[in-house]
């Protein structure tokens, strides 16, 4: 048996029993019915996750799949390939703004080559990164399959490594992606899952003005009619469509939720990897926490597609993780509502008359 067969069978829905107690419980606090809204919210579905009324999340960590696109050579994007590389230095520095806001929320930051085109052996030797490469960078989606399907599972599995890996010093994950052209590619898997037409699910990534916006947008639809990806099977989307970060992040998720362990979802790229995770697995999603809404297009419909409401709209398009870093102090200030918050009956505070 496969690690991804073996995960998926160890995903199990959130437990049904603790979302009740914990519902009771937060019902009872010394506040007006459900005064703290969405923050209640999350904590019934944390103390569901964790099968816990005190849920763990004080251990943060956020994984940064990095990887590059063959489809960089298109120009869809502003930046040239080689910033991906530079980032994953930068990161390793701490200069990036995912170290900026990690350092805030007390998150460790977590990187892994999932197929960079440069060279990082020096950092992963050195034990500053995680080397899961499954090779350097992707094929042009515009021109046929990104990857074979084989290598699509292997960035699945090893981003449930990953996960499992991380998962005895973690009880928040948070996902985080970098690879320059890496909307394009999510873009395309949207499109594929949800069949809304490319023009629709198509944003402005680094900041591409019109002319490159309408390049973008008919590479996507050559990329669907070149690969016809079959939208019942997300291996085969991952593998004709996808990035080796994307397939990563889709791993995280699957690990993460296989040890019962929330897991936060940064922006559009990390959506398109949560649309492969459910689709795999459709318990996982019980485990996924949608961080914040992308101003990119088509991060909307894929939350949708998801069935979940983000925390934060803040017109975020770094990725990196920050929208997940960003997210995890309104996580934890869910589960301290549910464990810190007296009752009227253990506070001897009078209830509303009714």
């Amino acid at each position: 048996m496969g690690l991804l067969e073996s995960t998926l069978g160890r995903i199990d829905p959130p437990d049904a029993d603790a979302r009740a107690e914990a519902r009771a419980r937060l019902a009872r606090l010394t506040m007006p019915h459900w005064a703290l809204g969405r923050l209640m919210d999350l904590a019934e579905e944390l103390a569901g996750m964790t099968r816990s009324l005190r849920p763990p999340v004080d251990r943060k960590t956020v994984v940064t799949m990095a990887g590059d696109h063959g489809v960089a050579v298109e120009g869809v994007s502003l930046y040239p390939q080689a910033v991906t590389q530079q980032m994953v230095w930068n990161f390793v520095r701490g200069g990036a703004g995912i170290n900026a806001l990690a350092r805030l929320v007390g998150a460790r930051v977590v990187v892994v080559d999932m197929g960079v085109a440069g060279d990082l052996a020096d950092l992963a030797r050195g034990g500053r990164i995680v080397s899961c490469r499954v090779g350097p960078g992707t094929r042009n989606l515009a021109e046929g399959p990104a990857m074979s399907r084989e290598q699509a599972l292997r960035c699945v599995e090893s981003g449930i490594a990953v996960s499992l890996s991380q998962g005895a010093t973690t009880d928040l994950f948070g996902t985080g992606d970098m690879g320059i052209g890496n909307t394009t590619p999510s873009a395309a898997m949207v499109a594929a899952f949800t069949g809304l037409p490319p023009e629709e699910v198509t944003g402005r990534g680094t900041g591409i003005g019109d002319d490159l916006w309408r390049r973008k947008v008919a590479v996507i639809r050559k990329a669907l009619e070149v690969n016809r990806p079959d939208a019942r099977d997300p291996l085969d989307v991952l593998a004709k469509l996808g990035g080796f970060e994307i397939g990563g992040i889709a791993g995280l998720i699957l690990g993460a939720a296989s040890q019962r362990k929330p897991i936060l979802v940064d922006g559009f790229i990390s959506t398109a990897g949560a649309l492969v995770a459910r689709r795999l697995s459709p318990p996982a999603a019980g485990y996924l926490i949608a961080a914040h809404r992308s101003a990119e297009a088509g991060h909307g419909a894929a939350l949708r597609d998801l069935g979940k409401q983000p925390l934060l709209d803040l017109g975020l398009r770094l990725g990196e993780g920050t929208g997940s870093a960003l997210a995890m102090h309104l996580v934890e200030a869910a589960a301290r509502i549910l464990t810190e918050v007296a009752t009227f009956e253990e506070a001897g505070v009078a209830e509303a008359e009714r």
